[in-house]
């Protein structure tokens, strides 16, 4: 058995960390959470990872969603060639902007206006403005587990109550500003509810994931996204659906309408970027009439609406179609099936796999996992010992037990059936056994 990562991954790794802080340039890539020495990746193609040692692995990960279509998929490798060698940025307007705008405008109609930037994280910080800038209001309330980007007001976690304030989730985060964003569990209305009753003529907005992808995979129960809406709009208070992970994953458009949620504003990233650094934020044409140049809430940025990647996202939404998302689901479910199953035939122990389309979380820990609390009560340990089984054999799963798997069109169901061995000598490795 071949044991990653390789020695060449181990040298670069020793080398990048004499100019990169921890040799990384997002902490979970340095497998901190589960131990070891990251993969260093020299190539990906469809539904593989090729490391800098040459070794292959299946990619269940695909940039952390982006990669809709699989790595390097040729049509999209076709629009940035064209688009580049038009230029690569020009600060200044250009039609592959609005030709990008339009097609996502045609896909999720609850965009009237909206606007390009780099990253979710950007996306984020941006549509919170535009709340507290349309409301008058300070507060956003935020759902503890859920990850909307690295912005000071949103690294905050809950406190020793449900209507704690929130606290600051990472040092350099001033108390004050973590102040005005309060925390309450997921999938609890009436958690939301007393929130509500005592700061809800100061909550500008209400932000949530439609599924929560950053707390393993969450869904929602049935009528909270739904009862969420109605407290918001009782209150004045707004409704955000950060769909970076979600937009054009689980369906062709954004998840929150089809789970009751009919948002005020939408925040996108990942796929509408094809690959490349993107991120956009968008909603009802009244509210995004805020922004600058129409109205009093500034946001700018050089690189915004960049050409060569609106020509990535276009080539991406252009190529999807209806059965791709079928396909997709019908993966996710063979995965699903075939995790509970090798879990089964292997007596890992507790075992939980919650799905959503082509989105799926592992918990190693007893069902249901419903918010934040019970997520974090997975065996991390048990998770680390299965990650590296299966990254021995040619898995590439995420270095964090509570990031969720992405799929990609790219995956086959051959594939799937082929990585069966992989993943019960995985499971073996998680309860203790060799293998």
């Amino acid at each position: 058995m071949t044991r990653a990562p390789g020695p060449r991954s181990r040298a670069l790794f020793r080398r990048a960390r004499r100019s990169l802080v921890g040799g990384v340039d997002s902490p979970v890539r340095s497998f901190a959470a589960v131990g070891g020495v990251p993969v260093f990746v020299r190539s990906g193609r469809g539904a593989y990872l090729t490391d800098v040692d040459g070794r292959r692995y299946l990619d269940f990960v695909n940039s952390w969603g982006a990669n809709l279509r699989g790595g390097a998929p040729p049509a999209v490798l076709r629009a940035i060639r064209a688009a580049a060698a038009d230029g690569l940025s020009f600060g200044a307007p250009s039609p592959r902007e609005h030709e990008l705008a339009e097609l996502l405008r045609a896909r999720v109609p609850e965009l009237g206006l909206l606007r390009f930037v780099n990253s979710g994280t950007e996306a984020v910080m941006s549509a919170v403005r535009v709340a507290r800038g349309v409301t008058g209001r300070s507060r956003v309330v935020k759902f503890a587990g859920g990850y909307h980007g690295h912005s000071d007001g949103l690294l905050v976690r809950a406190g020793s109550g449900v209507a704690a304030q929130g606290l600051p989730d990472s040092a350099g985060v001033p108390a004050a500003m973590a102040a005005a964003t309060l925390v309450a569990p997921y999938n609890d209305l009436p958690a939301l509810e007393r929130l509500f009753e005592r700061y809800g003529s100061e909550i500008a907005a209400v932000l949530v994931e439609p599924v929560a992808a950053n707390m393993g995979v969450v869904v929602p129960v049935p009528g909270f996204l739904a009862g969420l809406g109605r407290l918001a709009r009782r209150h004045g208070a707004l409704t955000i659906a950060d769909e970076v992970l979600t937009g054009f994953r689980l369906r062709p458009g954004i998840a929150a309408p089809g789970l009751g949620l009919a948002p005020d504003l939408v925040t996108l990233g990942k796929i509408i970027g094809g690959g490349l650094p993107v991120g956009a934020y968008g909603g009802r044409s009244a509210v995004m009439r805020a922004v600058a140049p129409l109205g009093p809430v500034y946001q700018a940025g050089t690189l915004s609406g960049n050409p060569v990647a609106m020509a990535a996202g276009a080539a991406v939404l252009r190529s999807l179609r209806p059965a791709d998302y079928a396909r997709l689901e019908r993966r996710g479910a063979r995965l699903e099936e075939l995790l509970r199953a090798a879990a089964e035939r292997e007596r890992a122990g507790p075992f939980h796999v919650a799905r959503a389309g082509s989105l799926l979380g592992l918990f190693f820990r007893e069902p249901p996992v419903r918010d934040d609390a019970a997520a974090r009560k997975t065996d991390r340990a048990r998770y680390a010992r299965f990650f590296h089984a299966a990254l021995d054999r040619g898995l590439y799963l995420p270095p964090s037990p509570l990031e969720a798997l992405f799929l990609s069109t790219a995956l086959s169901e051959e594939a799937i059936d082929r990585s069966r061995p992989a993943f019960e000598a995985a499971f073996r490795a998680a309860r203790g056994a060799g293998g």
